[in-house]
């Protein structure tokens, strides 16, 4: 990790990969209820944004993940990072009831939502966490739309992540980050 033309820069080569994900871990609180804007790009590979996520040791991070990356499949899908897995596929509105299982609709067609996503470029991203509604868009589109019931694995606080994925070499960058608190749960106050 780096500051490269004024933006968070992760990179890896082919003669320096990571091992492993590796997370670069926001070390200002607990966050609950939130609204997160930021620009991002990325050349070769995945990456995304933990949030609501727990600190696992070792720059490893667990939890709600906006995803993106060089492809056409995952950019802005709900993710849970060492959790359920996939938990929103793009253009879908989705609630995890009670007992995990998921009702899931098509709202917007993934390739609609894939085309206004700029290849190795600058795009923004915005990620709403209220209550169990959580909101992924990228380029004023939503992208994945979750309800979260299922209490005993859903995350309603946690910490703040930029991930740098294992595999092909890849630079990911992340600009003009604004964070607006809804709410704070912040480990300090407790």
């Amino acid at each position: 990790w780096s500051v490269k033309d004024g933006a968070i820069t992760g990179a890896t080569t082919k003669e320096n990969p990571t091992q492993g994900n590796t997370f670069l871990i926001w070390k200002d609180g607990q966050l609950d209820d939130f609204e997160l804007r930021l620009e991002f790009k990325i050349v070769g590979g995945n990456s995304g944004i933990q949030y609501r996520s727990k600190d696992l040791g070792n720059w490893v991070v667990g939890g709600y993940q906006a995803d993106f990356e060089a492809g056409d499949t995952y950019s802005g899908i709900n993710y849970e990072e060492r959790g359920r897995g996939i938990l929103c596929q793009r253009g879908e509105k989705v609630v995890i009831e009670k007992d995990g299982t998921k009702q899931a609709e098509r709202v917007t067609e993934s390739k609609k939502l894939q085309d206004a996503i700029k290849k190795e470029d600058w795009n923004s991203y915005i990620i709403s966490a209220q209550g169990n509604h959580l909101v992924h868009k990228i380029n004023g589109n939503v992208t994945a739309d979750v309800t979260d019931h299922q209490a005993e694995k859903r995350s309603m606080s946690g910490i703040l992540a930029l991930q740098l994925h294992a595999g092909p070499p890849m630079t990911v960058q992340f600009k003009n980050i604004r964070l607006k608190r809804v709410k704070l749960a912040d480990n300090r106050r407790k």
